[in-house]
């Protein structure tokens, strides 16, 4: 095997043996034939579709598939192995055209040991490390990103063929021959959609849930039994609120749900009770105390242990071996019925490492631009000296503590703008406020990154500025694929000046990083005390 999509990857080049995730080798075997298949199925219905001809299932298997070998998403041979034969017959039944000289049109394993070959020879591939190879690898973790951030927005019922359009146009150029000027263009343009399925996520988030409202969600935990569900589907737990109404079961956020307690048509919920726990590294630790099933709906699992194992279910594109997968139904329904019966006789969540602190969220862009004219006033009279984006993922790093000790280390006149879980390294700090408005400024989940572009531009045609003249600078943690994607929505937006970390990329080649370092002037961060002094000038 050969990975590095995320930032954990083994000595920040590639993982060769397992996954730090906890990926096995013949896992990501399968994962890479899926997306190497996906590109010949891309390849050929995107020629298709010039006859009209094109197949619709194609866009919706390689949603699918992308969001599947997402970082701590499916760890299920079998599943993954039906996504492979779904992936062919689609593909076979597509009219043959000029894709057909590229074997990833054409080619189907016989046995095991034809996926596993073929998966060797495509990691061999992967390492090589020259400007080509890295730039296709950004696009495909970019897809894998939108491929995310589409599916949810997908099963609330808003759909836009041309993102769809756009994943196989991606995956096709893979197998072609283009410049790095070219892939370059596709990159970018990668970024343009992400901006365009974060917007229509958000549309979807609030057209069915309503516009979040600052809420301050509980940490503490009640006397009745408990589920707790994680991932990032809003949907999911609507499903899950609703079949547990009145069943004496709470119902407790996990990691990337957190911003869930802001939406009104969620929070009217009296038995979704609050937050339990942190960010997704955590589970082990947290899902063990919760002592009630735990409901993973997206990413992020990691490897359960054996004492929880038989109270832990998946659904939607997450799978794990030997765990429980409640399907969705034909008409778009799950049915929780055996985790909310299971609840009822585990006992009550013990407490959690949280100090009993509130949390604050719901601060999405409508929320926060309600309060526009007292921030401007507040920059204005210099009580709000800078905006400090901190958005992004943890992760499991000791290098991540960094987070913690900046946001710690910033003057008190500075507020953090954030999304995503990287939220965690700070969020129960005692940061205080500056005129009644929070100082840790929560807009949600990372799609919601969305949100702090929407008040950056806001607050750049109230100063009347440029986005990148703006007293703010920004401070990003990334861990996966998702976050690839923010980074790419943000360079075509034209957003200079960004800090990444803990790590750069390991699949950034030195040519492209010299051209991301020289166009859009990325940096990776350093000591807290230097990066302050650029970030929060005197």
């Amino acid at each position: 095997m050969f990975c590095y999509q995320c930032e954990e990857t083994a000595r920040g080049t590639g993982c060769t043996i397992k996954g730090v995730c906890g990926k096995e080798e013949h896992t990501a075997g399968l994962q890479d034939v899926l997306i190497y298949l996906c590109e010949g199925l891309a390849a050929r219905n995107i020629a298709a579709m010039v006859t009209g001809s094109g197949n619709r299932e194609a866009g919706a298997l390689i949603t699918e598939a992308l969001f599947a070998t997402l970082t701590n998403t499916n760890f299920d041979d079998n599943r993954l192995q039906e996504m492979i034969k779904k992936a062919i017959a689609i593909r076979d039944s597509l009219p043959k055209s000029g894709a057909e000289k590229h074997p990833a049109c054409t080619w189907t394993p016989e046995t095991d040991a034809d996926i596993q070959a073929k998966a060797k020879e495509i990691a061999e591939e992967a390492d090589a490390n020259d400007d080509i190879h890295s730039l296709r690898a950004l696009l495909v973790f970019g897809l894998k990103g939108l491929a995310a951030y589409y599916h949810h927005a997908e099963m609330l019922g808003y759909t836009d063929d041309g993102i769809t359009t756009f994943m196989q146009k991606g995956l096709a150029s893979i197998l072609q021959s283009l410049s790095a000027d070219e892939m370059t263009a596709l990159v970018l343009e990668c970024g343009a959609v992400g901006v365009k399925v974060m917007a229509l996520l958000d549309t979807a988030n609030t057209k069915t849930y309503g516009t979040p409202e600052i809420t301050e969600v509980k940490t503490t935990v009640g006397t009745k039994p408990g589920i707790l569900i994680t991932g990032h589907d809003l949907l999911d737990l609507h499903q899950l609120l609703e079949q547990s109404e009145n069943s004496g079961v709470d119902i407790y956020t996990h990691g990337e749900m957190l911003p869930a307690n802001g939406y009104p048509e969620l929070k009217k919920y009296n038995h979704l009770v609050g937050n339990y726990g942190s960010s997704w590294w955590h589970q082990k630790k947290e899902f063990e105390s919760f002592n009630g099933p735990i409901v993973v709906t997206t990413n992020c699992i990691v490897p359960p242990k054996d004492s929880y194992r038989d109270r832990i279910y998946t659904t939607g594109p997450a799978g794990y071996p030997g765990v429980q997968h409640i399907e969705r139904m034909a008409d778009g329904r799950k049915d929780f019925t055996k985790a909310i019966e299971q609840a009822k006789n585990c006992k009550p969540p013990l407490d959690p490492d949280s100090n009993g602190r509130d949390l604050i969220t719901g601060c999405a862009h409508d929320a926060v631009l309600a309060h526009a004219g007292t921030i401007v006033e507040s920059v204005k009279k210099g009580d709000i000296r800078r905006f400090i984006v901190m958005a992004g993922c943890d992760g499991r790093s000791n290098e991540r503590e960094y987070y913690t000790g900046f946001a710690e280390a910033l003057p008190t006149d500075t507020i953090i703008l954030t999304a995503g879980c990287a939220k965690y390294r700070y969020n129960y700090l005692d940061l205080g406020t500056i005129g009644g408005i929070p100082r840790v400024v929560d807009a949600g989940q990372c799609n919601d990154c969305y949100s702090l572009v929407v008040i950056a531009q806001a607050l750049a045609e109230a100063f009347g500025v440029g986005i990148n003249e703006l007293p703010i600078s920004y401070n990003i943690a990334w861990y996966e694929q998702k976050a690839v994607l923010v980074l790419l929505a943000l360079l075509y937006l034209g957003i200079q000046n960004i800090t990444l970390g803990p790590k750069l990329p390991g699949f950034l080649s030195p040519g492209v990083l010299d051209v991301l370092i020289k166009n859009f002037h990325i940096r990776k961060n350093s000591t807290i005390e230097e990066d302050m002094k650029l970030m929060v000038p005197a």
